[in-house]
């Protein structure tokens, strides 16, 4: 294993459904469970447990599997050839098979990024659980919040706040994406205004937490080299969750290579290939990608709307749009009920997407269409 810092703790805050949890992973490293539910034009209770996982407790975890792997303090820079990285010292490493999950970066990817990337960011605060209680009440994760609470007219953002166990709980404005990103100062001001709004006064010294990921990354076209997790991509590109289908297919893509490496590596790196890209996980891909298109081009007064259809889907739809990456017939099943329930205008923004090229840039679209 190769990394920059290998002994860095990681900080980001993760969560995912708790219907999502593989098996495997002790019961230690979720840090809070709640009920999840969401505000568009009205409130909806979803009627799934969200999970948010006790970060520490996962790569205590995942660090307690390391038995006999040679850890590597560097920084990768290419692969000049199949089973090769490259180092930025100058010095090589040699595998059977690689894999890039070296996130957004994917040092492994030669492919250049062309145009400006669609981006997912925020802004949030942790506060105790009673500074929180205007918004969020104890035992609920509020999904998304697309109230304009904040002001401010423009690009639309929602509030994500969840509890991360111990009595805290994360208040975080997020702007779902855009090309480019929404700036971090933005989500800042517009945070502290919400909060005002609802009589909540943050410690001047509450810890924040900075978002900022890309959710539109072609696949990775690494030659002789597997891309995993965000450099796969397994991001969502229209909600931006990744870690639940990085911990469920992780122990399948070792399964696949372990299989096949006494066939040679070739074998093992197109079998975990296919584990990670199958058929249906491409379409999959590409109709979310459809998806996170009409939302960039969305106007952003239609945004909420949009977002009140979603939610009043059967709980079937909502499932395999949000979480089943390679269930290609229920991904279909949901964007069909969706396109049969809207307007005519509603569904004009989501076959536009499906016909033109990707929105160059949020910065300059234009009034209609």
């Amino acid at each position: 294993m190769l990394d920059p810092a290998p002994e860095r703790p990681w900080r980001a805050t993760y969560g995912l459904w708790s219907r999502e949890l593989p098996t495997d992973l002790p019961a230690s490293v979720v840090a809070a469970r709640a009920a999840g539910r969401a505000i568009a034009l009205t409130e909806h209770r979803l009627g799934w447990e969200y999970a948010v996982l006790d970060v520490p407790a996962l790569q205590a975890h995942l660090a307690d599997q390391l038995t006999g792997v040679h850890i590597h303090t560097g920084r990768a820079v290419g692969s000049p050839e199949r089973g090769v990285v490259a180092l930025a010292d100058g010095s090589h490493l040699r595998a059977a098979v690689v894999v890039d999950a070296g996130g957004r970066w994917r040092p492994l990817d030669p492919a250049p990024s062309r145009g400006t990337p669609a981006e997912q960011t925020a802004y949030g605060l942790i506060v105790d659980e009673q500074t929180a209680e205007p918004l969020v009440a104890a035992g609920d994760a509020l999904f998304m919040d697309w109230r304009t609470d904040h002001g401010e007219s423009g690009w639309p953002t929602f509030l994500y706040a969840i509890p991360l166990g111990g009595g805290q709980v994360l208040v975080e404005e997020t702007s779902l994406a855009r090309r480019p990103g929404l700036p971090i100062s933005t989500l800042r001001q517009r945070l502290h205004a919400r909060l005002a709004r609802h009589d909540i006064a943050p410690p001047t010294d509450a810890p924040n937490e900075k978002v900022s990921f890309r959710v539109d990354h072609p696949r990775h076209a690494g030659s002789g080299v597997l891309g995993f997790g965000a450099a796969a991509p397994l991001i969502h590109p229209a909600t931006g969750f990744s870690v639940a289908a990085s911990l469920r297919l992780a122990p399948q893509v070792a399964g696949a290579i372990a299989a096949h490496l006494p066939d040679g590596p070739g074998e093992a790196l197109a079998a975990a290939q296919r584990t990670v890209w199958p058929r249906a996980a491409q379409v999959v891909h590409r109709v979310r990608r459809i998806g996170l298109e009409a939302l960039l081009r969305m106007p952003p007064p239609e945004v909420p709307g949009f977002f009140e259809q979603f939610f009043v889907l059967p709980d079937a739809h909502r499932w395999a749009y949000l979480t089943a990456r390679d269930d290609l017939r229920g991904t279909v099943a949901a964007m069909s009920c969706l396109f049969r329930e809207s307007d005519f205008r509603l569904r004009r923004r989501l076959v536009i997407p499906a016909v033109r090229r990707p929105l160059p840039t949020n910065d300059a679209v234009p009034s209609k269409g």
